[in-house]
């Protein structure tokens, strides 16, 4: 009986062992070997979003190289499905982020005033969004986002350095 037991153990532990070791082999190269970019892309971004799981930051990592890769739609429906469950402020800024990449403005500016509007006292946000308005043009907005965020936070180093460079043409760092 105490031979059966420990029998049991040592094959228990060992497959699970083996499993683990398996588990971490990597990423199988046929996926991308051989494959045209796209094929490679897309088959590499399968395997992304299962590693993503359920995290909002993840997939929405995930959606911004498909959107910002030619493949909008799928892109577009990660950003949706991570909106439709209680997003956080930051996922609608990390998303805004993804639609001023893509050089859509309107998108952008929509997703990027979702954030502050649950995170009023986003002094950083609102740094952002001002230098983006400002490199958009619109720098009586601009200014009043500034204001904003130095009414909030005057003595923030990364604040002050953006809304700078937003002056010189630069635009804000992730």
């Amino acid at each position: 009986m105490r031979k059966s037991v420990v029998s049991m153990v040592v094959v228990f532990t060992l497959g699970i062992a083996i499993g683990a070791f398996a588990a971490k082999k990597g990423i199988d190269s046929s996926l991308y070997r051989s494959k045209s970019k796209k094929e490679a892309a897309q088959a590499l971004l399968e395997v992304a979003k299962k590693q993503a799981g359920k995290g909002s930051w993840e997939r929405i990592g995930v959606g911004r190289v498909y959107y910002l890769g030619g493949m909008k739609a799928e892109g577009q429906a990660i950003f949706d499905d991570v909106t439709s469950h209680k997003p956080e402020p930051t996922d609608w800024w990390r998303i805004g982020r993804v639609y001023w990449e893509a050089g859509e403005w309107d998108k952008a500016r929509d997703a990027f005033e979702r954030s502050l509007k649950a995170n009023p006292k986003d002094d950083k946000g609102l740094a952002e969004l001002g230098s983006y308005y400002l490199l958009k043009g619109d720098r009586a907005k601009a200014e009043e986002l500034f204001d904003k965020s130095f009414d909030l936070e005057s003595g923030e180093v990364w604040n002050t350095g953006m809304i700078a460079g937003a002056y010189l043409g630069v635009h804000p760092q992730e």
